[in-house]
């Protein structure tokens, strides 16, 4: 079968671990043979590259098409006009990209448009998907449901979005829940999760791991995700002044870095915290063994892939229980659930995962019961289902 993955959330030249997920399950399907796949990852248009323009600078340094892992992918841009930027992205977002999605259908005669994210891109693709004539899949990732239908014109987007669609997929049952709550069938909504690569994350050795990266003897800590405010690197921060003893290493970039950096400075924790930026992903299970636990305090995820690659290297986790979060937290060798999202529940978490620290093959066990082949089987069900349909 023929699809074409349709979504601004796919990692590029100039944002290697952006969407990884979407990548992630893509390639795992491709791997069975039983499905060709194109990828159009719209960009935002911007026209100057200079860093000093921040994020908008990224945009304009992505490339035009590029191939990743054997997958050619292609990036239009479209626009954000200012102020009705929320409202307007999904038509704009399909406008700017149909003459490329229409050329790619006559190179490649695709027979489904799977979308990932659902606003703006599941709602565009749902838009090519009517003037193609072609069906469509749209998976929710999190902040796509769990925020943005708050706002009135995106709620309705979103929902005729779903009436058009073939199927709806969401990461996990806490996401499917919230997606009924905001109108959507449940019928129409398949939980298709997202698994973790147990060859690329695995334990590795502890004192070897801590010896690579330069870390000082004593207890450590992790976090890993981009630096904004709903990921909340800074409760794990401001928790270090209860935790004598232990350091901090916060692997990812993003516009709070300085913010965080300063408030470990004001805490007199600057030596105890250590900002290593984006770190790539087959650097990633160096760090995750090297630590005695991982952080997670979001205010929000959807299905936070973090979790199970930390628990594939051995190492458990610490993490706010927050929509799919307890899915994947379910056992004690997998780590413990902060009551709350706070620097004093962190501590107490740590101290509770501390009293029973689980084995490290325990934890690694537990990661193995969440690899990619039961949604890689979903999908090419779901896929064979909508193939059928449309003979």
């Amino acid at each position: 079968m023929k699809i074409l993955v349709f979504s601004s959330l796919y990692p590029n030249a100039a944002q290697p671990v952006h969407g990884l997920f979407v990548e992630r399950r893509l390639l795992q399907v491709v791997a069975t043979g039983s499905v060709e796949a194109r990828v159009v990852a719209p960009v935002p248009w911007f026209p100057l590259s200079s860093p000093r323009f921040g994020e908008y600078s990224t945009f304009a340094r992505v490339p035009h098409s590029e191939s990743r892992n054997g997958l050619e992918i292609v990036h239009p841009r479209y626009p954000l006009p200012p102020k009705i930027g929320m409202s307007a992205a999904p038509l704009a977002m399909a406008l700017a990209t149909l003459g490329t999605v229409r050329r790619l259908r006559r190179e490649f005669r695709f027979e489904l448009i799977d979308a990932h994210y659902y606003y703006p891109d599941g709602v565009a693709a749902a838009l090519l998907g009517k003037w193609l004539g072609v069906p469509v899949t749209i998976t929710a990732r999190g902040t796509d449901i769990n925020l943005i239908p708050r706002y009135r014109v995106p709620r309705a987007w979103i929902r005729w979005a779903a009436r058009c669609s073939e199927a709806s997929i969401a990461v996990c049952e806490a996401l499917r829940s919230e997606m009924v709550e905001i109108g959507i069938d449940r019928e129409r909504i398949r939980v298709l999760r997202n698994g973790v690569d147990l060859q690329l994350f695995r334990p590795l050795d502890r004192d070897a791991a801590r010896l690579e990266l330069g870390l000082a003897p004593g207890r450590w800590l992790l976090s890993v995700g981009q630096l904004i405010d709903r990921k909340g690197h800074d409760i794990p921060i401001r928790a270090l002044t209860d935790l004598p003893g232990w350091s901090l290493l916060v692997a990812g970039d993003g516009p709070l870095r300085r913010e965080l950096e300063a408030l470990a400075r004001s805490l007199g924790l600057a030596d105890r915290v250590r900002f290593v930026g984006a770190v790539p992903q087959v650097q990633l299970p160096a760090y995750y063994s090297a630590v005695d636990a991982l952080v997670l305090a979001s205010s929000r995820e959807g299905w936070a892939n973090v979790l199970l690659e930390a628990m594939a290297c051995g190492t458990p986790v610490v993490a706010s229980s927050v929509w799919g979060t307890p899915e994947v937290v379910s056992a004690p060798a997998a780590g413990v659930l902060m009551r709350e999202r706070s620097a004093t529940a962190l501590v107490a978490a740590l101290q509770q995962l501390l009293d029973h620290y689980p084995d490290r093959r325990d934890t690694r066990a537990y990661a193995e019961g969440y690899d990619w082949a039961p949604t890689t089987r979903g999908q090419l069900q779901l896929f064979e289902q909508l193939a059928a349909r449309a003979a």
